[in-house]
């Protein structure tokens, strides 16, 4: 099989929530690594200038762009201009996405209608703004939809966050036969389902402002246990781009726990079990 060099190497990637976590981790190596041309798209500003910064200060290509993925009209910006500025476009990763802790009864409305247009309208955005390029061009081009362990499992206290994840791994999927009843064989689609991976996105969740604020807060805590055992986002980077080159769909980073995830979901549906409690893959904790 091609390495991911061979892939990837000298091509153009955009990537959305490049500013921390898995996406500044996949820019990085993206830039670093593979010798890509990175765009790395944020409504961060302040950190998307530091990550760019760090990338070209080691000798990477990186060029900054503030964009807010909820909005269809500057994410179209985006894919156009980088189309115009940088040609055909190789790789194109949806990753932005936040998370909400509490009862789903007591998570306030705003905080649900962000983490939609941000976790699920997001991607959506991304794909309609690019496909259309894609589909003009020759070249290959990969397309990768950041899902997580959880677009196969339930978990409480999450639900916000676990709903958009199953949302992106199904949109993904659909994706997928999408492209190839267009007859576009070079363009390869995959969902990406990390496992624990080092980022800032519990310490940026949302809680709740009514309703039982220590059960949230006592998952958010439990997130952080987990992120004592997270992968680094470097080495998740590695993983999600060299199973991309290798030509998988369902891309993972810590193979045992994801999959072992996927056979518990399998055999889930097929006996018709309600789900389970919950206990963490990563820890030993028991469920809050």
């Amino acid at each position: 099989m091609a390495g991911s060099v061979e892939v990837f190497g000298g091509g153009t990637a955009v990537i959305t929530g490049a500013a921390a976590g898995v996406g500044a981790g996949l820019a990085r190596h993206a830039a670093l690594a593979l010798g890509m041309n990175v765009v790395l798209a944020d409504i961060d500003e302040a950190a998307l200038q530091r990550t760019c910064a760090e990338i070209t200060d080691e000798g990477g290509r990186a060029t900054p762009a503030v964009v807010d993925v909820r909005d269809a009209a500057a994410v179209q910006s985006l894919a156009d201009s980088v189309v115009k500025e940088s040609g055909p476009l190789r790789l194109l990763v949806n990753n932005a996405g936040v998370l909400q802790f509490g009862y789903l009864w007591d998570i306030p409305v705003d905080g649900w209608e962000r983490l939609v247009s941000i976790n699920i309208s997001g991607v959506f955005h991304g794909v309609r703004a690019f496909l259309p390029h894609l589909l003009r061009q020759s070249e290959p081009a990969w397309v990768l939809n950041l899902a997580s362990i959880g677009a196969v499992t339930a978990r409480p206290l999450q639900t916000p966050y676990i709903m958009s994840k199953h949302a992106v791994l199904s949109m993904t999927e659909c994706l997928h036969q999408e492209v190839a009843l267009a007859g576009a064989r070079h363009i390869h689609v995959g969902a990406v389902l990390p496992g624990a991976v080092t980022s800032r996105i519990f310490d940026e969740a949302g809680g709740v402002d009514r309703g039982d604020l220590s059960a949230a807060e006592k998952e958010r805590e439990a997130m952080f246990r987990v992120r004592e055992h997270a992968m680094g986002p470097e080495e998740a980077a590695a993983t999600i781009l060299q199973q991309a080159a290798d030509g998988e769909f369902y891309i993972v980073t810590q193979p045992d726990a994801v999959h072992a995830a996927m056979r518990d979901r399998a055999q889930q549906l097929t006996a018709r079990r309600p789900p389970a409690p919950v206990r963490s893959r990563f820890t030993a904790q028991q469920p809050e």
